[in-house]
C-alpha cells in the first residue's frame, strides 16, 4: 500500500461478516428492542464458544432476531453451527386483524391469512445469511416433539397466549443441553407491562431447579436461564438461590 492509498480493512473475514450481519439486524423490521437483541447476541456468542450444538429460535417473524443470532455464528466462526428458526409464519394471536400489532401488508390476498414467510426469507437473503439459517415452517410443539439433538441455546419469542407459550417452553426447554441457555422474551413481573404466560414459564423454570438465572446477561424483558443437570421429568423443587428468587 502506498502513502496515497486509503487503508484497507484488515479485520478478519468472520469479523467483517459479523459486523455486516449486525448492521442488517439493527435495520431489520421487528419488535425486539436493540438493547435486548444485543444481549441475545452476546448470549448466543457465549453459547457457541462454550459448547457445540445448534441454536433454535421460536418465532422468527420477519427475521430480526434471526439475524442477531446468525451474527453470533459469524462472529465465532462456528462453521458447523446453524440457527433453526421455527415459525408457522401465520402470525401469533396479537398479530391478527383487530390487534395493535397487526400488519395488513403481511396478509396474503389469496387466502386472507397472515403470511410472513416471504418477508422473512427476503430479510435473510438481503443480509447474506441464508447459509446460517434453516427455516422450519410449522407448529413449534410438533417440531419439538420430533426433535432429538441437544441445543446450545433456545430463544423463545413465539405466541404469548397461555397454551402456546407453555407448549413452547415445555417442548423446547427439555432440549437445552446442560450448561446451555434458555432465553425467554417478554417476561414482565408487573402484569400491567405485559402478559402473564412468559413470566409464569420463567417462574416454573426456576422453581423446577432445571434452570438457574444469569441475571447479568439479561436485559429489559429478556431473561437468560442456564440449564442444570436436573432431569426434565424430575419433580419441581424450590427456586434456585444462584440467581433471582421468584416471588411466591
Amino acid at each position: 500500500m502506498t502513502a496515497s492509498e486509503p487503508p484497507r480493512d484488515s479485520a478478519p473475514v468472520p469479523v467483517r461478516r459479523a459486523e455486516s450481519l449486525l448492521a442488517a439486524a439493527r435495520a431489520a423490521d421487528g419488535f425486539l428492542p436493540t438493547d435486548e437483541a444485543m444481549a441475545l447476541h452476546a448470549v448466543a456468542t457465549r453459547a457457541l464458544a462454550e459448547r457445540s450444538g445448534p441454536i433454535v429460535e421460536i418465532g422468527g417473524y420477519l427475521g430480526r432476531s434471526t439475524l442477531f443470532l446468525a451474527a453470533a455464528i459469524a462472529a465465532t466462526d462456528a462453521s458447523a453451527a446453524v440457527v433453526y428458526s421455527v415459525d408457522h409464519h401465520r402470525g401469533s394471536e396479537e398479530m391478527q386483524p383487530g390487534w395493535p400489532d397487526h400488519d395488513p401488508s403481511l396478509v396474503d390476498p389469496r387466502t386472507g391469512r397472515m403470511d410472513s414467510l416471504a418477508r422473512f426469507r427476503a430479510t435473510l437473503e438481503s443480509a447474506g445469511a441464508e447459509d446460517l439459517v434453516v427455516a422450519v415452517v410449522g407448529n413449534s410443539a410438533r417440531v419439538a416433539s420430533d426433535w432429538s439433538t441437544p441445543v446450545a441455546l433456545v430463544f423463545v419469542d413465539g405466541g404469548h397466549g397461555e397454551a402456546v407459550c407453555w407448549s413452547d417452553y415445555r417442548g423446547w426447554g427439555r432440549h437445552v443441553a446442560p450448561g446451555g441457555f434458555l432465553v425467554l422474551h417478554d417476561v414482565f413481573e408487573d402484569p400491567r407491562a405485559g402478559g402473564r404466560p412468559p413470566y409464569k414459564c420463567y417462574l416454573d423454570a426456576l422453581r423446577s431447579r432445571r434452570f438457574t438465572e444469569d441475571i447479568a446477561a439479561g436485559c429489559g424483558s429478556l431473561r437468560v436461564l442456564v440449564r442444570t443437570t436436573r432431569r426434565w421429568d424430575s419433580g419441581p423443587g424450590p427456586a434456585s438461590r444462584g440467581g433471582r428468587t421468584p416471588p411466591r
